[in-house]
């Protein structure tokens, strides 16, 4: 019986920081970044579709960035499904990147090749 108290106790207070930490992105809220690129990848999938997209620097450069919005359930009630995006679509993403400097941004809104813009949190 100790055993088993012991265990629920552990478990139920290492839950809740369990998900602080996965729902916490690291990023830099200071500003918005703005990645246009060619997508390469359309991952949807849980915890967080993401998009791979090649982009072209000032110097002629490629670089690689994933951007990624919130869980499917929450995409979806935006208008998301897994053919929102397809390889060799031009999109832009706006969003916050990771504050280490990582090419990754958490998803705000994309503008599709057509010009729709959707969101991913619904404001």
């Amino acid at each position: 019986m100790k055993t088993l108290l012991a265990l629920t106790f552990a478990a139920v207070t290492a839950a809740p920081g369990m998900l602080l930490a996965h729902h916490a992105w690291p990023v830099s809220n200071a500003r918005l970044v703005t990645v246009k690129g060619t997508v390469t990848d359309f991952a949807w999938s849980n915890p967080h579709p993401m998009i791979t997209v090649q982009v072209k620097t000032e110097d002629g450069q490629t670089e690689t960035w994933m951007v990624g919005g919130p869980a499917i359930n929450r995409m979806e009630a935006n208008g998301w499904t897994r053919t929102t995006v397809k390889a060799g679509d031009v999109i832009t993403g706006i969003g916050y990147q990771f504050s280490d400097g990582q090419k990754i941004v958490r998803l705000e809104r994309v503008v599709l090749p057509d010009g729709k813009e959707m969101r991913v949190y619904g404001r």
